[in-house]
């Protein structure tokens, strides 16, 4: 059984009001707010039994508006970076809001974690609606999301349908920054990553994939549990101040769920794997943290924690050879499905 509680809103300086929800199932508790639906904190126990928030936030709206972290938030129309914020469908070419170095990164300047959703209850969660309108960031066609946040035993499912009325790309991701030994812990070096996917993208230097490669044997190989400390170290992931890079899954069928991979931190106990329908998922080890304002005012570091979004691959609607379809036509649904799974390390 969830307990779904309604707290005291926030006041958006921007106008009208950002809605709490707070979900406890006993065995997680979290806080999701209107605003970008956001995931503001997300609680479970250690291997004492002791309940702490393993996710970075803020502690008011006017940092959630500050902060370019999109710490929690949905990250959308698309996830991960567009090249020269441009592509071309039916013929016509579209200049999207660029905001990192040449490329539009997370849906733009204003993307989706900036929003005001609408919020309702559910039986075992929150559902958040978004209507964003043709031409939004330069983005075409009018499109409209669901986003469900549901909680079942040791588990949270995001579950993201859209359908826009013109070609447009869509690819949507949950932000939410991990750090599984709880507020106490300031670094994520001791965190174990382990990644099933068995290929990955190279980069060219603003983050666009260049070509899909084998991870055996590379500086990205993650296919047995490896310290986050790695980051610092290999030489493939100087130029991006660590991991920052798209895995891509064999995926088969988009209706089931593949595991990804999964993150332990000995010394809480506490583990976290990732299942998704979706066929690439970035690890990012928070390498450009630095400087953002959290919880009672505190100055996140970089590496700090870690981020893994399930979502299409970067850059896919300028390069259709890569795994996954970026476009959603009209008269189609976009639905995105993953599962994160919360536990203790055996």
């Amino acid at each position: 059984m969830v307990k779904v509680t309604q707290l005291q809103p926030w006041q958006d300086p921007r106008g009208g009001e950002i809605q709490r929800v707070q979900l406890d199932n006993g065995a997680i508790t979290m806080e999701v707010l209107s605003l970008g639906g956001i995931i503001r904190t997300l609680t479970t126990a250690d291997k004492h039994g002791q309940h702490d928030n393993i996710v970075l936030g803020c502690d008011s709206i006017e940092d959630y508006l500050k902060q370019s972290a999109h710490l929690g938030a949905i990250a959308g129309r698309y996830a991960n970076r567009i090249a020269n914020g441009q592509f071309t469908v039916n013929g016509e070419q579209y200049q999207l809001s660029v905001n990192n170095a040449t490329n539009c990164l997370h849906g733009g300047e204003q993307g989706f974690n900036l929003k005001q959703w609408q919020m309702n209850l559910l039986d075992d969660g929150v559902r958040l609606t978004l209507s964003s309108p043709d031409g939004d960031m330069g983005f075409p066609g009018n499109c409209n999301v669901t986003l469900d946040y549901r909680l079942d035993g040791d588990s949270l499912t995001v579950d993201i349908k859209a359908t826009t009325d013109k070609t447009c790309p869509l690819s949507l991701t949950q932000h939410s920054y991990f750090n599984l030994g709880g507020q106490q812990c300031h670094s994520n070096t001791e965190h174990l990553v382990q990644v099933d996917a068995k290929q990955y993208l190279t980069m060219n230097d603003v983050g666009i994939p260049q070509q899909m490669l084998n991870v055996s044997g590379t500086d990205l190989d993650m296919l047995q549990a490896t310290p986050m400390a790695v980051q610092t170290q290999r030489t493939a992931l100087a130029a991006t101040n660590g991991f920052d890079h798209c895995y891509v899954l064999e995926q088969t069928d988009t209706n089931q769920l593949q595991r990804f991979g999964s993150i332990v931190e000995p010394n809480s106990g506490r583990s976290l794997t990732l299942y998704t329908n979706q066929v690439g998922v970035q690890l990012y080890g928070a390498n450009f943290l630095s400087g953002t304002v959290g919880y009672q005012q505190q100055v996140y570091n970089d590496h700090q924690a870690i981020c893994i979004e399930p979502q299409l691959v970067p850059d896919s609607p300028n390069q259709p050879h890569l795994p996954g379809n970026g476009f959603t036509q009209p008269g189609e649904t976009y639905h995105h499905v993953s599962r994160y799974q919360f536990g203790l390390a055996d």
